[in-house]
């Protein structure tokens, strides 16, 4: 029986196939960090990286767009061991997986990086990296010594140096391990040794070099430990620390006094160059010659003035105007002490007489009498003051006497109260009834008001016949 195939309704097209397959990588795998091997690296024109990621078992495509503007794109070379922060998706239209990386870094150097700034930092506010502290370099050392590897590259360059600079230099080697585990521990104890050695007076060298050759930042982190940073910033003698090449900082280089970008640099700081030198010499010696020589032939011609001038006559003339001189300096010395003496007996007589006319009893005198003119002139205000105030009273008792209620009834008038005490103005303010004080120059009357009606109102009085 032939086999047929029929077609289902959910079949998918590619594009279709590969867009659930993209969405599935996005959102079950999503950003992720990825460890890897870098080959066949890529740089566009426009700015986007282009890469392999790959182990002993697998790769990957990566995509690192405008990478000139991520964090860690310079650690990406072909062939370095690098974890990179990355998303995964699906490129449709090759149907390749593949990750677009975000961020990239060495491997390793993020955790050695983050605890290379916390302790710089933290013998950064000790002040053990303060300017002040830093120590001078001798500037024509005789013996200088080493901690480093007696096998290494570096300490052959450095004896290579002082060897055709300056011969005279003594090195003085103690050998550490500058590199794995443990390594730190040597280079602080070597460096402790010579500081012991100078401290005790053995006065074995002149200056350290603390260093090692290039290498990655595994192999130099020996030169990052906290021990070796404070073994450098305590020894009494002038630290250079020459690890590494230019680009390779160490905390050693801010510990020690001086830094060197290379051990041969180091070497080269720490002795003078011989033939230089030499040349130095020889421009001083001339120099030396030359004023030596001018000094001997200006003290000759001097001498040859001596032996031809008036010291090889007579002697005795050139004294007598010396004599003179002095006797007439004497003179003037003695008229000017004179003078000198009378001024201040002057001076001492004018203040006598000021100090006496300001003696307390004479001050005292003067204020007595200054009283007795006072005391007459005192009593005469007083006196006139009294007069004054004595005028204004009886000026006052006349106005008070004119002004008060009891003139008007001196001259016949009087004054009207109610019951109450109040002075009555108007006809209105009485009613019938209410019993009034009449006020006179001799009493008072109570009176009852029966009407306030006017009298003819009343007819009390009989009207006119006609």
């Amino acid at each position: 029986m032939p086999h047929s195939t029929a077609v289902s309704d959910t079949t998918l097209s590619v594009t279709q196939l590969l867009r659930r397959i993209k969405n599935a990588v996005e959102i079950g795998v999503g950003e992720v960090w990825v460890e890897g091997e870098v080959s066949n690296l890529r740089k566009q024109p426009s700015g986007h990286w282009y890469f392999t990621l790959k182990d002993e078992g697998a790769q990957i495509a990566c995509a690192m767009f405008s990478a000139s503007r991520r964090e860690g794109s310079k650690e990406l070379r072909d062939g370095v061991k690098v974890r990179v922060f990355a998303e995964a998706t699906l490129y449709e239209a090759r149907g390749t997986l593949q990750i677009i990386v975000l961020r990239a870094e060495a491997v390793g150097a993020g955790d050695l990086q983050a605890k290379f700034e916390a302790l710089k930092r933290k013998l950064h506010a000790e002040g053990l990296f303060d300017a002040g502290k830093k120590k001078h370099l001798p500037r024509f050392p005789t013996r200088v010594g080493f901690v480093t590897s007696d096998t290494g590259a570096a300490l052959q360059d450095m004896l290579n140096v002082l060897g055709r600079r300056a011969s005279w230099v003594i090195p003085v080697l103690i050998s550490v391990r500058v590199q794995g585990r443990g390594a730190e521990q040597e280079i602080a104890a070597a460096i402790r040794e010579f500081s012991r050695r100078e401290r005790a007076g053995e006065g074995v060298c002149d200056v350290l070099i603390v260093g090692r050759g290039g290498g990655s930042l595994e192999d130099l982190w020996c030169f990052n430990e906290e021990i070796v940073a404070r073994a450098i910033a305590e020894c009494p003698l002038p630290v250079i620390s020459a690890v590494g090449h230019e680009i390779d900082f160490t905390i050693a280089d801010f510990a020690a006094d001086v830094r060197a970008p290379t051990p041969s640099a180091a070497a080269e700081l720490v002795s003078p160059d011989a033939e230089e030198l030499g040349r130095m010499m020889e421009t001083i010696r001339a120099r030396m010659f030359q004023l030596s020589m001018a000094k001997l032939s200006s003290m000759g011609r001097q001498l040859e003035f001596l032996r031809r001038g008036p010291f090889t006559k007579d002697s005795s003339r050139l004294l007598r105007e010396s004599h003179t001189k002095l006797d007439q300096a004497e003179q003037r010395l003695d008229s000017a002490m004179q003078r000198f003496f009378a001024e201040r007996w002057q001076r001492i007589e004018h203040l006598q007489k000021r100090l006496a006319s300001r003696h307390p009893a004479r001050w005292q005198e003067a204020m007595a009498e200054h009283l007795a003119q006072l005391t007459p002139r005192l009593d005469q205000a007083v006196m006139k003051a009294l007069q004054m105030q004595e005028t204004m009273l009886d000026h006052l008792q006349t106005l008070m006497r004119t002004l008060s209620p009891e003139a008007p009834l001196q001259r016949g008038y009087s004054i009207t109260f109610d019951a109450a005490g109040n002075l009555l103005r108007n006809r209105s303010d009485v009613q019938a009834g209410a019993i009034l004080v009449t006020r006179l120059s001799d009493g008072e009357i109570y009176s009852k008001v029966e009407n306030t009606s006017k009298l003819n109102e009343l007819n009390l009085y009989p009207a006119p016949s006609p």
